[in-house]
């Protein structure tokens, strides 16, 4: 039978190389730029072999987007904890506003968000990323929207989900672009407004 005081420093041990190479990984990202730099140039850089490298991350892309499945736990988390008597936007919306940020200062971000809206692969699984967040979410806007289990008809909660996936898809890209000239949550609650508008009594 394992030993579990083992087994919790090895899952320590593996967590924290993960984040070492993560980190150094990013650098080489933001220095070179993300198709510029290889896996062997980050396999190098930390100090580890290729092979290595894959039992950390699937891909280059896990590297800068693999949070953010986690993120989406998060955000389902809190959003099950809001009150009932909030409506399905304003608990969606409050879900959102109150997860954690991914703990790089903005300057960092902004870098990152360049990157990641200037680079194909990422922006394909960023969407990729943002689909699983939509199924994580709707079952708990269903829920507060009264949908009957089973109605496939009823497809207000996966459109106010999908609407606000994207509202947060256009903010950040218009962050970017501004350089950060307004608060990102300014320009979120901006998009979302502008939908919900449209969509009264949800």
């Amino acid at each position: 039978m394992p030993d579990p005081i083992e087994h919790g420093l090895w899952a320590r041990t593996r967590q924290a190389v993960r984040a070492e190479v993560a980190r150094i990984a990013m650098e080489l990202f933001l220095e070179r730029g993300f198709e510029a730099t290889t896996i062997d140039d980050i396999a190098a850089a930390a100090g580890i072999s290729r092979r290595s490298f894959f039992r950390y991350f699937g891909t280059k892309e896990d590297i800068v987007l693999g949070d953010l499945a986690a993120q989406g736990e998060q955000i389902r988390e809190r959003l099950q904890a809001r009150p009932d008597d909030e409506d399905a936007w304003t608990a969606l919306l409050n879900a959102l506003r109150d997860t954690p940020r991914l703990g790089q200062d903005e300057a960092t971000m902004l870098k990152i968000s360049k990157m990641l809206y200037g680079t194909p692969s990422l922006r394909a699984r960023s969407i990729e990323k943002h689909l699983h967040w939509q199924t994580l979410l709707t079952s708990e806007i269903r829920r507060r929207l009264g949908t009957a289990p089973g109605d496939d008809h009823d497809l207000r909660a996966n459109a106010i989900v999908a609407c606000a996936l994207t509202c947060l898809d256009i903010a950040g890209q218009a962050w970017t672009q501004s350089e950060g000239a307004r608060p990102l949550e300014e320009l979120v609650m901006a998009a979302i407004t502008a939908v919900r508008q449209s969509t009264p009594g949800t």
